[in-house]
């Protein structure tokens, strides 16, 4: 089960900002849809946007939240007047279905972004933008698992270069249940917290950072 990062009361919400914040960047700023999404991912406003910190999820508007990303990241652009045009277009849609898909899945914005850049998304939208949001969530998570063959779990295990009997020396938890995660022959997300809680520690992570998408 994935745990969300913030209530679903804000994704609604959440949605708009970060659709009116790709199409403010790309309609009216004139950048390239990946050029912003590269910034986007890079930004420690998409961490916070994607932790659900207030400030980023309500408390700027999309243009507002454009500017705070190419600013941070050093990406030169000519401002403009706000603009959150009513008839909403592939840009606006992307952004808006990112902001779901990254709340329902639980990965990063950087995670998403290196798999599926902004281009891609925007791309969906003549097949996607009719449907309901789950059948775009089933699409990304199919590029997600192409993009990832590993596990979460193994992808961090190889990040701080630990071997699998390391890891389980380290923590505690036995080499053949590792081995079983990673082989996705026993499901992680339904192991029990404290193993969980035990591998992270060692891998320096959140327990949901090894929760599979």
């Amino acid at each position: 089960m994935v745990i969300h990062a913030y209530a679903e009361d804000y994704v609604a919400g959440a949605q708009r900002i970060l659709g009116d914040a790709v199409d403010f960047a790309v309609m009216t700023l004139g950048l390239e849809p990946d050029a912003f999404g590269r910034a986007f991912a890079v930004s420690d406003t998409s961490v916070q946007f994607g932790s659900g910190n207030p400030r980023y999820v309500a408390g700027n508007n999309g243009c507002e939240l454009a500017r705070k990303v190419l600013t941070e990241t050093n990406v030169s652009f000519t401002d403009a007047a706000d603009i959150m045009y009513i008839d909403k277009g592939a840009e606006y849609w992307a952004g808006w279905a990112l902001a779901f898909y990254q709340w329902y899945s639980g990965c990063s914005f950087m995670e998403i972004l290196t798999a599926v850049p902004m281009e891609k998304i925007i791309a969906m939208y003549p097949v996607c933008h009719e449907m309901d949001i789950m059948k775009f969530v089933d699409r990304m998570q199919e590029k997600m698992k192409e993009a990832y063959p590993q596990t979460r779990l193994r992808l961090r295990r190889e990040i701080c270069g630990l071997s699998q009997s390391e890891l389980a020396q380290d923590s505690g938890v036995a080499l053949r249940q590792i081995q079983l995660f990673e082989q996705r022959r026993r499901d992680i997300n339904k192991t029990a917290a404290e193993t969980l809680l035990r591998l992270s520690r060692i891998l320096c992570c959140k327990m949901e950072d090894l929760m599979e998408r």
